[in-house]
């Protein structure tokens, strides 16, 4: 059987700019914000809003800092899946 890699060894996946995405500016600090449908969810992810899981095949949104934290490159590392729900309520 082939051994799995750990993702945080692999190379983050870039932050894809397209016409899907836009800005919320939330407590001082610019967001962009990501849709994800139903169908491109594939893997399950753990809120920050409510710290439940955001199950696979759910749309929900994905959230980043526009400038990144001091001394990341890029959002990548800040990136977090969200239910729209609790990312709509903050």
């Amino acid at each position: 059987m082939a051994k799995r890699h750990s993702k945080h060894l692999r190379a983050p996946r870039p932050l894809l700019m397209g016409q899907d995405v836009r800005r919320k500016h939330v407590r001082g600090t610019d967001y962009l914000v990501r849709n994800i449908r139903a169908g491109q969810s594939q893997k399950d992810y753990r809120c920050p809003g409510c710290n439940q899981p955001v199950r696979r095949g759910t749309a929900h949104v994905v959230v980043w800092p526009e400038t990144p934290p001091l001394g990341h490159e890029s959002g990548v590392e800040s990136r977090r899946h969200w239910h729209t729900y609790c990312w709509e309520r903050i």
